[in-house]
């Protein structure tokens, strides 16, 4: 059974720090994207980062480079991404996908049900 879990969001104030982290089951395949959306209140779903699982290939987007880092630890099954300099407009529902490729978020064929990221003073 495919199964994709996240944890690791909670509350930060404007400038801190968190690791999420996504525990990844059930794929068979050997070459496949693991990536991190999220989605605020009233906007679109946002790509964030991506990583190949196979040979460590990342993506940003450009608001989160420099600022994020994605990371893989394939023997335990564990994709993290590590948020620094954190502000308010990261604030979001963050989801951990599955895919094929680094596409949009119809490419991605699951998805976990999310955590809570909230950026406040």
């Amino acid at each position: 059974q495919v199964q994709l879990v996240e944890s690791g969001g909670g509350l930060v104030q404007p400038g801190g720090s968190l690791r999420l982290s996504c525990a990844e089951s059930g794929f068979t395949l050997d070459y496949y994207v693991i990536g991190w959306f999220r989605q605020a209140p009233g906007k679109e779903r946002e790509r964030v980062s991506c990583i190949n699982k196979s040979d460590g290939t990342t993506y940003y987007a450009d608001s989160m480079r420099g600022r994020f880092t994605i990371s893989r630890d394939n023997a335990k099954g564990m994709v993290y991404l590590q948020m620094n300099s954190l502000k308010p407009e990261d604030t979001a529902v963050y989801y951990c996908v599955w895919g094929h490729y680094c596409g949009d978020s119809e490419d991605f064929a699951s998805w976990g049900q999310g955590t809570q990221v909230i950026v406040s003073s």
